[in-house]
């Protein structure tokens, strides 16, 4: 008989082969956070202060689909108003 093996707060990268622009992750995969299951994609990016190589992060609930990102449409940056009425860009 097998042991199940608890996944709960645990995940897992892998390099990310199909990758064919800058803006796909370098890796993905999934992570359980609290018995939710995420997908989980990583880039490999560079500090501008100090040069140091760090990983930034994504996460999408797995119910949402898949990996990819759907692409976005261009619109105009969404604008506020002041109590004076007054166009605030933000």
């Amino acid at each position: 008989m097998a042991d199940q093996y608890d996944n709960t707060n645990r995940g897992s990268l892998f390099k990310n082969d199909r990758k064919e622009l800058d803006t796909h992750p370098d890796y993905n995969g999934s992570i359980n956070i609290e018995g939710t299951d995420y997908w989980l994609n990583g880039w490999i990016k560079e500090s501008k202060k100090d040069g140091k190589k760090f990983f930034s992060l994504s996460v999408k609930p797995k119910d949402q689909g898949a990996t990819k990102t759907p692409a976005k449409a261009k619109s105009a940056p969404a604008r506020a108003k002041d109590s004076d009425g007054d166009d605030i860009p933000f």
